[in-house]
């Protein structure tokens, strides 16, 4: 795909509370979200994980030959779908694995978790990652030391693979199709950063700030491995832009959500029949009416379909199986040097250098 013009570089505010910051996500973005979480621990209070499943779960059961294969069965068959329960990630095997990580230096200490909040959800009618994996995400962060009165558990709500709204253009709360923006009868984005954070202002009926695109190509040094759109997205309220204190929340869209997303064909991209709803994560699912009352920045990363031999990530999916790892013997997707966690936390860091 042709190169976009620049954008701007995504600036940097004055009194932002890094050590306050969270991240949130749906889908390989939920996977994401506990990779990062997990990655930089020491950096974030609280993580919200919608139908995901946990750290580094594609090598629960890791072969010994033809790595990369296994690691993209595992991904499909043990993390999304599983034939029956036993065949499960398995949370205390992922966790020890967690543990190991944080020992050998690729992760912070998993000693940062244990005061973290947790978001979990998975909807009951959801048939692209059962409620069995999303079930062991929450026993995963209890055997890594979170209390159980810091995770919030739902899993009676009849809903497909989505993050809900309750706006009336969205998908029904049961569908299980993009662009997994549902409605229902809370906005989730809502619970996520009110279990996080505590008691929030209300949302805010009319904005205040404004959506900035910026380039995000120097974060990733514009490697196609990257599998990351150009340009990101970030809510930014008013009284941050001049000055007032602010924390950050990270939001992770999922596979076929971001702004870039194309089908590819035959290994190309299908331009003359794009999808519209590529802004739709960003503009309103909510994160933003919320942020802008409570002087909150949120962060839209975008990852980017990519189908060309070497990069198998035909539906912009985040990385979670390693397919951006040069490596599928020895991958790192999951650690802090992991080309799009070493991105999003380059953004994250930006944000708070004014």
């Amino acid at each position: 795909m042709a190169s976009s013009p620049k954008a701007p570089p995504l600036p940097g505010f004055k009194n932002v509370d890094l050590s306050q910051s969270s991240v949130s996500g749906l889908s390989s973005g939920a996977f994401m979200t506990v990779q990062l979480h997990l990655a930089h621990s020491s950096t974030f209070v609280g993580a919200g994980v919608i139908a995901g499943g946990p750290f580094r779960c594609a090598e629960t059961y890791r072969a010994a030959a033809i790595a990369e294969d296994s690691a993209i069965l595992n991904a499909v068959s043990i993390c999304m779908n599983p034939l029956i329960p036993q065949t499960a990630p398995d949370p205390a095997r992922l966790a020890r694995n967690a543990r190991a990580c944080a020992d050998k230096g690729e992760i912070d200490p998993v000693s940062h978790l244990a005061n973290d909040r947790v978001y979990i959800f998975t909807g009951s009618r959801d048939t692209v990652v059962n409620s069995t994996v999303v079930d062991t995400t929450r026993r995963f962060y209890e055997h890594l030391g979170v209390a159980a009165d810091n995770i919030r558990y739902e899993s009676g709500v009849p809903a497909g693979h989505s993050i809900i709204t309750t706006n009336p253009e969205d998908n029904p709360l049961a569908a299980n199709r993009p662009p997994y923006i549902n409605q229902g009868d809370f906005v989730q984005s809502w619970r996520i950063l009110e279990h996080i954070y505590g008691p929030l202002n209300p949302p805010s009926e009319r904005l205040s700030g404004r959506i900035i695109r910026f380039d995000q190509r120097e974060f990733f040094n514009g490697e196609s491995r990257a599998s990351m759109s150009d340009y990101g997205y970030a809510y930014v309220p008013k009284a941050v832009e001049e000055g007032a204190p602010a924390r950050v929340h990270i939001a992770l869209h999922g596979c076929k959500q971001g702004y870039a997303y194309v089908n590819y064909v035959n290994g190309r991209p299908d331009l003359e029949n794009g999808l519209p709803y590529g802004n739709r994560y960003f503009t309103t699912t909510g994160y933003n009416e919320l942020a802008d009352a409570n002087d909150l920045i949120i962060l839209y990363p975008q990852a980017q379909g990519t189908d060309n031999g070497a990069t198998q990530n035909p539906e912009g999916c985040w990385d979670w199986w390693g397919y951006t790892s040069t490596s599928a013997r020895e991958p790192d997707y999951y650690s802090q040097q992991a080309i799009q966690i070493r991105a999003i936390h380059g953004m994250l860091q930006r944000l708070g250098t004014p």
